[in-house]
């Protein structure tokens, strides 16, 4: 695994223990967004979520899912 800054390692954490709390939880990248981030959040803070993100799913932490007209993001099943 490649190594992250310190602000990634963080918000992949927080990303991660967002989506776990409840079974079965998924969210758009714009829901997590709207967890993480405070209101009138930075260009800069939208990329790194969205990096974060994408790192996550290429780790195969995260699962990327097309749902209808949306997609979502879940943690991948351990099974």
């Amino acid at each position: 695994m490649r190594e992250c800054p310190p602000d990634k390692v963080q918000v992949a954490r927080e990303i991660l223990d967002y989506l776990s709390r409840q079974p079965h939880a998924e969210d758009t990248l714009e829901g997590i967004m709207q967890d993480r981030l405070p209101e009138g959040a930075t260009s800069k803070q939208t990329t790194l979520i969205k990096e974060v993100a994408a790192d996550l799913v290429t780790q195969g932490l995260l699962d990327k899912v097309k749902k209808e007209d949306r997609t979502v993001y879940r943690v991948r099943s351990r099974t």
